[in-house]
C-alpha cells in the first residue's frame, strides 16, 4: 500500500509569525516538557529544544534566530530536516521560547560584551539573554546543535518503528518523512507520539546531505507569505481596544521645553497627550490622527551644540593624535622595522552613516491584570523582554514578548527603544497601545554606524612585499553601545574592538591601535559590523601600496597570501571570472578581498565617475568561500543584497546635522536601471560554515575605490564617496 504524507499549505508553515491575539509564542509561561519551554498542540510530540513532530506529519523546527530577511527561517530548519530525514514540504517554523538553550554562544567569542564586566558577561551567557541575531553568526552558532537534535529524533523514530517491526533500530533509516527498513516504511506522523516518549540512544550524525536536503537551493519557507502580503509584521498587530501613538523625541542630552496642547487637542480622535522631559507622545484612535496632533503641537526641544560631520571628524582626528589607545594587535617589532626609514602613509575617514530601512521602530503593549504582553521586531528578544520588564516595574509579574519578523535587514532592530515607551503608555492609559515612529523621527533618532578616521602606514619590503604595517584607528564600538542601551548597563569607555583591522597578508611586522573616542552622537550596530569599516582601510591601502611599488594589484596580493589559501582562491577566482585586466592605466577595474565572519570573499568591481560627477558601478563579480553551504540560493541572495546595500551606503550623501541630529532624507534606494550586473561564484568547501549576511559589505567600498583609482588616477579615501570633494 502506498503511504503519503499530507500536503500542507506553505503559508501555514510560519507558526507563531502572526500578530493577532492568539499567538502561540509566549515567554516564561509555557509548561515544561522534557526539559524545554515548548508547548505541544494536540497530536504533537516534543523531541528536543528544537523539534516537534505532529501526527499529521508536520515537522516543526524551533528557530532561536530572528528572521530579518536573511533566510534563517529556511537555512536552520534545512539543517535539522536533513539530519532527520524529513520531507521539506512538511517542515514548519516556530520561533523559540525563552530558555537558556537558545543563547547565541558566539556572542562572547565575537567580543560583543566587551567592557561590561566578567560577572555580567557570565550571567548573560548562562541565562539565555544572549539570544541575539547579528554579526552573521546564525549558521555558525546553531549548525551543530540542530544536527544533534535531528539525529536524536531520527534515533527515536527508528526505535519506535523497530519496536513495531521487531527488528534492530540500527537497521532502520529515514528519508522523505518515513522510517525505512527492507521495503517497509512508516510515516513520521504515525510514530511521533510513541517516539517522543522514548529515551534516545547514542547515535552518530549522518553525512551532511544524507537526508537529501543539506546543500540544496530549497525554496524559502517565508517567501509565499511575504509575496502575497499575509506575513504579519509588528506594525500589523491588532488587539481589542487598541489605540495608536506617535512621538517626538528630544535630541541626545536635550529636553522638551514647550508645545501647543491646544493645537494637539483640536485634532479629532486624540485620546491623550503624554508629556515627559525627553519626549512628547500623542495617543489617538488612529496613528495618522496621533501624528497630525503632534504636528499641530509643534514641540520645542533643547539640544546640544551643533555636531555636524566636520565637527565629528575633528573630534576623531584629535583623538587620533592625543587620545588613549590600546594595542589591538601586534606581530613582530614595527618601530624597529621602520627605524631609519620613511613609511608610506595615508589618512582615511568614514562619515557617520544613517539607517535607511523601510520599517520604523514600533511596539505594541497590553496589560491584563499583572500580565504584560509586548509585540515588537527585535534581534535580541531576551534583552528586549528585559527592557519591557524594567519599564513595567511592579505593574507586571509576568511578561511575554512576541518577537515579530523584522522588516529592516540593516541591523536597526538590534535595539528596541520603542518598547519601554509603549509599555509606559499602555500602563498609564489602561488599554493596549501601539507606538510607531514616523519615518522622519526614525531617521533623526536611529543610532548611526560609527564614523571612523584612520592613519595608515606601511614600509615596502624586498621583492614586492610589505615589511611593516601600522593602523591607528579612532571610532566607536557600535555593537557594544547598542547592547548596552538595550541591556540597561553602562557602555564601556575603553577603546573599540576592531575586528577585521589586521591585514590578512604575510607581513612580518604589524601593529594595530584602537583609540578611545567619546562622540556627541549615538552610534549603534549596522549590518556588516566594524568589519565593513576596517576592510575599506585595509584593502584600499594595500592597493595604494601595490601601485606605489609599480606592481600589479592582484599579483601583489597573491604574493603575500600564502598563509590564507582560501582567500587567495577567492580573489583569484573573482578576478578570473571578471576578466581582470591588471588594473593599469585606462582600466576601470578594481579588486578587494576579505576574510570575515568565518568566510572569505574576493570581489572585482567595474566603476567610473559619470558625467553627473557621481560614482557609477556597472559590474560586480564576487567569489565566495563560506565553508559548507546549507542553501546556495540563500548565500547568493545575501551576497547580492549585501553588495547592493553597501553600494547605497558608499554613494549616498553624508548626513547633515541640526542640534546633534541627522536630518531626515528621502530614501535613496537603488534603481533597477542603475543596478550593476552582479555575478556570484560559490567555491565548494568542506570547512565549517561561515556567515554571509554582512560579507558583501566588507569588500564593496574598497573594490570600487580601487577601480576609481585605476580609471581616473585619483584615490578616494573618504566614505561615502564624493568625487567633487577636495582631496
Amino acid at each position: 500500500m502506498k503511504l503519503a504524507l499530507p500536503r500542507i499549505d506553505r503559508r501555514a508553515l510560519l507558526i507563531g509569525g502572526g500578530a493577532g491575539v492568539g499567538l502561540v509564542v509566549a515567554f516564561a509561561l509555557w509548561p515544561r516538557q522534557v526539559g524545554t519551554g515548548l508547548r505541544a498542540r494536540p497530536g504533537e510530540g516534543v523531541f528536543d529544544h528544537y523539534l516537534k513532530i505532529g501526527s499529521d506529519g508536520r515537522v516543526t523546527v524551533i528557530v532561536p534566530q530572528v528572521e530579518t530577511g536573511q533566510g534563517i527561517w529556511t537555512a536552520l530548519p534545512q539543517i535539522l530536516a536533513d539530519e532527520l530525514g524529513a520531507a521539506w514540504e512538511n517542515v514548519a517554523v516556530e520561533p523559540a521560547p525563552s530558555a537558556p538553550a537558545y543563547a547565541n554562544r558566539l556572542a562572547e567569542h565575537e567580543g560583543w560584551l566587551k567592557g561590561i564586566g566578567p560577572w555580567r558577561e557570565h550571567r548573560l551567557a548562562t541565562d539565555g539573554a544572549l539570544r541575539i541575531t547579528a554579526g552573521s553568526t546564525s549558521i555558525r552558532a546553531f549548525e551543530h546543535p540542530l544536527r544533534q537534535a535531528g539525529a536524536a529524533a531520527r534515533s527515536l523514530l527508528a526505535q519506535a518503528a523497530a519496536n513495531r517491526w521487531d527488528v534492530a533500530a540500527a537497521e532502520c533509516d529515514s528519508e522523505g518523512g518515513f522510517v525505512l527498513h527492507e521495503g517497509k516504511r512508516l510515516a513520521f506522523g504515525e510514530l511521533a507520539a510513541e517516539a517522543s516518549q522514548l529515551s534516545p540512544a547514542q547515535v552518530a550524525l549522518r553525512p551532511r546531505g544524507g537526508g537529501k536536503l543539506y546543500g540544496q537551493p530549497l525554496p524559502r519557507i517565508d517567501l509565499p507569505a511575504k509575496s502575497d502580503g499575509s506575513t504579519r509584521f509588528a506594525g500589523d498587530a491588532r488587539l481589542p481596544g487598541l489605540r495608536y501613538a506617535s512621538i517626538r523625541l528630544a535630541p541626545r542630552g536635550g529636553r522638551l521645553t514647550g508645545f501647543s496642547r491646544a493645537g494637539a487637542q483640536r485634532v479629532p480622535g486624540v485620546s491623550r497627550i503624554f508629556v515627559r522631559d525627553g519626549w512628547l507622545a500623542v495617543v489617538a484612535q488612529s496613528w495618522w490622527a496621533a501624528e497630525r496632533a503632534l504636528v499641530a503641537a509643534s514641540p520645542k526641544f533643547t539640544g546640544p551644540a551643533q555636531a555636524d560631520s566636520l565637527a565629528i571628524r575633528n573630534i576623531l582626528e584629535q583623538a587620533l593624535d592625543r587620545g588613549d589607545s590600546k594595542r589591538e594587535f601586534e606581530r613582530g617589532d614595527y618601530p624597529a622595522a621602520i627605524r631609519g626609514s620613511t613609511p608610506l602613509t595615508a589618512n582615511y575617514a568614514i562619515a557617520p552613516t544613517q539607517h535607511f530601512g523601510l520599517e520604523t521602530r514600533t511596539a505594541t503593549a497590553r496589560f491584563s491584570g499583572d500580565r504584560l504582553e509586548v509585540w515588537a521586531p527585535t534581534q535580541a528578544p531576551e534583552l528586549a523582554r528585559a527592557a519591557a520588564i524594567r519599564a513595567a516595574g511592579a505593574a507586571a509579574r509576568h511578561t511575554t514578548l512576541y518577537p515579530m519578523p523584522v522588516g529592516d535587514g540593516g541591523g536597526r532592530a538590534l535595539e528596541a527603544e520603542a518598547i519601554p515607551i509603549a509599555v509606559e503608555l499602555a500602563r498609564e492609559l489602561g488599554r493596549p497601545v501601539q507606538l510607531t515612529y514616523s519615518a522622519k523621527v526614525e531617521q533623526n533618532h536611529a543610532p548611526l554606524r560609527s564614523p571612523l578616521v584612520a592613519r595608515m602606514a606601511a614600509l615596502p619590503g624586498a621583492g614586492g612585499t610589505i615589511a611593516a604595517w601600522s593602523a591607528r584607528i579612532a571610532c566607536a564600538d557600535g555593537m557594544s553601545d547598542a547592547l548596552a542601551r538595550l541591556g540597561g548597563w553602562e557602555a564601556g569607555s575603553g577603546p573599540p574592538s576592531l575586528p577585521g583591522a589586521v591585514p590578512p597578508y604575510a607581513i612580518p611586522h604589524v601593529q594595530v591601535d584602537a583609540v578611545s573616542t567619546p562622540l556627541p552622537i549615538a552610534c549603534g550596530y549596522m549590518r556588516g559590523g566594524t568589519e565593513a569599516l576596517t576592510a575599506f582601510l585595509t584593502e584600499s591601502f594595500i592597493d595604494e601600496m601595490a601601485r606605489a611599488a609599480g606592481a600589479e594589484p592582484l599579483a601583489y596580493r597573491m604574493g603575500m597570501l600564502g598563509g590564507n589559501l582560501r582567500l587567495a582562491h577567492a580573489i583569484s577566482t573573482a578576478a578570473g571570472i571578471g576578466g581582470w585586466d591588471g588594473g593599469g592605466e585606462g582600466s576601470s577595474l578594481g579588486i578587494a578581498a576579505c576574510s570575515a565572519f568565518g568566510s572569505h570573499i574576493g570581489l572585482l568591481a567595474e566603476a567610473n565617475i559619470g558625467e553627473d560627477q557621481r560614482v557609477k558601478v556597472t559590474r560586480l563579480v564576487a567569489a565566495v568561500d563560506c565553508g559548507r553551504i546549507v542553501n546556495p540560493a540563500l548565500v547568493r541572495q545575501q551576497v547580492e543584497g549585501g553588495l547592493l546595500a553597501a553600494l547605497g551606503l558608499a554613494t549616498v550623501d553624508q548626513p547633515e546635522f541640526v542640534a546633534g541630529l541627522p536630518i531626515a532624507r528621502n530614501l535613496r534606494l537603488p534603481r533597477i536601471a542603475g543596478t550593476p550586473t552582479i555575478e556570484v561564484e560559490l567555491i565548494a568547501s568542506r570547512e565549517a560554515p561561515g556567515g554571509v549576511s554582512g560579507l558583501g559589505h566588507t569588500v564593496l567600498a574598497p573594490a570600487v575605490a580601487n577601480a576609481l583609482a585605476a580609471a581616473g588616477g585619483r584615490r578616494l579615501r573618504n566614505l561615502p564617496f564624493d568625487p567633487m570633494a577636495v582631496a
